[in-house]
């Protein structure tokens, strides 16, 4: 039986879930300034040097040089946009979207990215044009929101195509047409976004009604995860657990399993109890499989728990109690240290002008919206 159909499909609940509409994407700035140049940073952004309070609020909100506040982040970054930085706008007005080190103000983040959107930020652009096409903060008005979008392709903003085949995907502020969807997320590939490799190596690997071809598929998806999504990671990982004709090993698979639940994917947990228990790619180890299983109640909670739990009694009576309370432990003990599920992950090393080393956590209220972490640990 293909792990993929007992934990419900590659990535999540559907292929294209609604909520990914409203992810604001959020510019970080190029933060991991040396501990001992924080100092003279601070004293510059204090004279009201705009580089230097983006750099300082980057460092706060990633823990670089310094504990890790999400206040004091938030208070830099609108420090930085009350200067007229179009990329502190930005970054403050997704603060607020997200409720990041300040009150949840849906106005307030409309009127940030206003600001920066009218300065030609398109990341701001993007981000506004979401914000019109659910109404946050703002009057809804789809045809706007599609106005916006499409003058952010134009501009060569690979999200902005990438939302537009979501749009016309799902059929929100424009007719239905999943043709035209598609072509969408090919011109958004072109741009190297990869969310738009993603959705597309879900269409040609799992998608009912879409043509397969999984060597396409393994591909676009390796794309996504190397990006950091963690969605890729999973669907990939099924999928090369899956299909071993695509050559791949089973420590590979195995490996975007286990940072795709190192990062909070609850389904991942349960791909990595299954195979633990069927001892694929691995030997066999009930005890395992109890543990991963329970990291994946921690994570997911009553959809998990709702999913597993027969599996779990089913292990539980054969492993016996002690074993079982043990396994209950060092999954707890695991979840403390990793307690966000987290929509993107940059591995340490990264080469990128803008975000620091670390990840993006999925808001618990279900917009996707989201705050940086330190990566540390596995």
């Amino acid at each position: 039986m293909q792990i993929t159909r007992i934990i419900g499909c590659s990535g999540g609940s559907a292929l294209i879930p609604a909520c990914l509409l409203w992810a604001a994407m959020p510019v970080y700035a190029d933060s991991g300034a040396p501990e001992e140049d924080l100092t003279h940073v601070r004293e510059l952004a204090e004279k009201g040097s705009i580089p230097d309070e983006i750099v300082l609020a980057g460092d706060y909100f990633s823990g670089t040089g310094v504990a890790q506040d999400s206040r004091m982040a938030a208070y830099w970054y609108e420090k930085a946009a009350g200067h007229g930085s179009p990329e502190a706008e930005n970054q403050i007005g997704y603060f607020y979207q997200a409720g990041i080190g300040v009150t949840q103000d849906s106005k307030r983040a409309a009127h940030w990215y206003q600001l920066a959107s009218s300065s030609g930020f398109l990341r701001a652009r993007v981000n506004l044009a979401l914000a019109y096409l659910r109404g946050f903060g703002v009057r809804q008005d789809g045809d706007l929101a599609v106005k916006l979008l499409n003058q952010a392709y134009q501009a060569g903003n690979g999200t902005a195509a990438t939302y537009l085949g979501l749009v016309y995907y799902l059929g929100i502020a424009v007719k239905q047409d999943r043709e035209l969807a598609e072509k969408w997320f090919e011109s958004a590939l072109n741009l190297h976004d990869p969310l738009a490799a993603y959705y597309l190596g879900s269409l040609y690997s799992v998608h009912p009604d879409h043509p397969h071809n999984l060597p396409r598929a393994a591909n676009l998806l390796r794309l996504a995860a190397d990006a950091g999504y963690v969605r890729a990671m999973l669907s990939l990982g099924l999928l090369l657990v899956n299909h071993p004709e695509l050559k791949q090993t089973p420590q590979q698979s195995r490996a975007l399993l286990e940072t795709a639940a190192n990062a909070g994917s609850w389904r991942s947990s349960v791909a990595l109890g299954l195979l633990a228990r069927d001892g694929r790619g691995t030997p066999a180890d009930n005890k395992s499989a109890y543990f991963h299983f329970s990291v994946a109640v921690l994570q997911g909670g009553e959809e998990a728990d709702h999913l597993i739990r027969r599996e779990m009694n089913a292990i539980a009576a054969k492993i016996g109690a002690e074993d079982s309370r043990q396994a209950t432990a060092a999954a707890k003990a695991w979840f403390a240290n990793h307690p966000l599920a987290l929509a993107l992950v940059y591995k340490e090393g990264t080469v990128a002008h803008d975000f620091p080393t670390a990840a993006l956590a999925n808001a618990q209220d279900g917009t996707f919206a989201g705050q940086l972490v330190p990566l540390t640990g596995p």
